[in-house]
């Protein structure tokens, strides 16, 4: 089962990076002229294409992961999973990839919240 659960995370990871890509990576398109040129629905469809990458690997991560097929997880420790890595996937983006933040204390201390939420979640009271 550790297995399970070590792959289920590397998934999700995987495909937390494309959903990053697909859902804010063309708001960076505008630092160039040639892509900041596209309409809108050609946007759309590029992000689409990416976030299929996406749902390739979310599937799979959440079927190796649930305990339903084997995995480790429960429905509810699953999708804390990916919400805490999807918000380390993108402030890695946003502060070192996008450049486009900085990470301040507020936003700190809302991850440590998150923290608190998933010992909440995972402790088997």
């Amino acid at each position: 089962m550790l297995k399970e659960g070590f792959y289920s995370i590397l998934l999700l990871i995987a495909s937390n990076i494309f959903m990053t890509l697909a859902w804010y990576g063309h708001l960076q398109l505008s630092k160039s002229q040639r892509w900041a040129a596209l309409p809108l629905t050609a946007i759309v469809f590029m992000s689409w294409f990416i976030a299929l990458a996406e749902y390739a690997l979310q599937v799979p991560a959440n079927r190796i992961g649930s305990e339903n097929y084997g995995g480790p997880f429960n429905l509810f420790e699953l999708k804390v999973i990916q919400e805490v890595i999807s918000l380390v996937v993108f402030t890695v983006f946003a502060v070192w990839v996008f450049k486009s933040g900085t990470l301040r204390w507020n936003y700190a201390v809302g991850f440590v919240f998150i923290i608190l939420a998933i010992f909440f979640i995972f402790k088997k009271w």
